[in-house]
């Protein structure tokens, strides 16, 4: 599902960019025809079960978005999120999916391009950043189009390693870890803040770090807290740390705030980084520098839930 603004755009008119996601009944099943899930799906296996009615979810609310748009005198463009482009032409970005999209999309987005999420398949997905949900996209897009919704500005993490610069839009986390699950990670850790130097060498299964937004996942659940949608800090966090003959690391977890820096250097020969997710995928290599820092560059995201149930917590 694909249209293209027009060449020619009355003045005034929202130009909106819908970036959206395949389900993966269309990927595996209608597009690659992939031998297992057919197996599957006409066993009636418990694994595929919902693929088939998440699909039609996500379909519905992709046309249901279209329709809203064109009611709201929006010219939009719809791009399958492989498809990765520029989105400095447009006004508004609208992601069409779950979590994951936003995600995806996120990182081509600057400060100066807001973006609104909408959650197509509510049954099937969290939709943690998302301000809409099918069956009700009209109403969230007008609210959108027309500046009332609060747009919440989420501080995001830069990361550079070996000197070159990986992203300075991670919104949600990153993970230092060997390549395999199985094996140990080894690093040295080490962390400036206000002109103090500490430094440890760690055993562990990796490192989480990233700004509030992803507090409230993998950190968390690693032990870690739910920073304030307001936050400008990152939080790291040592992914099950090995106690050597008895001893308590004493670096296992912290927060950075601006001018901070926490530096991660590598010990073994095969280790990853994942961006927000598992397809941003880098080597790091024995003697890799891993360098994060709170200092990147904020997204704009309208409707942000979380942000909207922080404002009403504090009114109480």
């Amino acid at each position: 599902m694909v249209s293209h603004a027009a060449s020619h755009v009355p003045p005034g008119t929202p130009r909106v960019l819908v970036v959206y996601k395949k389900s993966a009944w269309q990927l595996n099943v209608v597009e690659r025809k992939n031998a297992r899930f057919l197996e599957l799906i006409a066993e009636g296996h418990d694994a595929v079960k919902r693929l088939e009615a998440a699909h039609h979810a996500h379909t519905e609310t992709l046309e249901e978005t279209r329709l809203a748009l064109e009611s709201l005198g929006a010219r939009a463009t719809f791009r399958f999120r492989g498809d990765e482009g520029l989105v400095g032409e447009f006004d508004l970005v609208v992601t069409v999916g779950g979590d994951g999209t936003l995600l995806w999309a996120a990182r081509w987005l600057g400060e100066g391009t807001p973006v609104i999420a909408i959650n197509s398949a509510p049954d099937d997905s969290v939709g943690h950043f998302c301000a809409g949900k099918k069956g009700r996209v009209r109403a969230v897009l007008a609210k959108a189009l027309s500046s009332r919704l609060p747009v919440t500005h989420l501080a995001r993490m830069a990361v550079i390693l070996d000197g070159e610069v990986v992203s300075r839009r991670v919104l949600n986390d990153v993970l230092l870890a060997h390549a395999s699950p199985a094996a140990t990670s080894r690093f040295i850790l080490r962390i400036e803040t206000k002109g103090k130097l500490r430094e440890e060498e760690l055993k562990s299964s990796g490192l989480w770090a990233g700004p509030t937004a992803g507090s409230t996942a993998a950190q968390r659940s690693a032990g870690g807290a739910v920073l304030p949608v307001r936050s400008k800090k990152v939080q790291w966090i040592v992914r099950e740390p090995y106690w050597a003959f008895g001893k308590k690391p004493a670096l296992t977890r912290g927060l950075l705030s601006v001018g901070d820096r926490l530096t991660l250097v590598s010990k073994v020969r095969d280790a990853k980084l994942w961006v927000d997710g598992p397809h941003q995928v880098r080597d790091v290599r024995l003697g890799s520098e891993l360098e994060l820092t709170p200092e990147g560059e904020p997204l704009s995201i309208i409707g942000f839930p979380r942000a909207a149930a922080e404002a009403r917590a504090r009114a109480r």
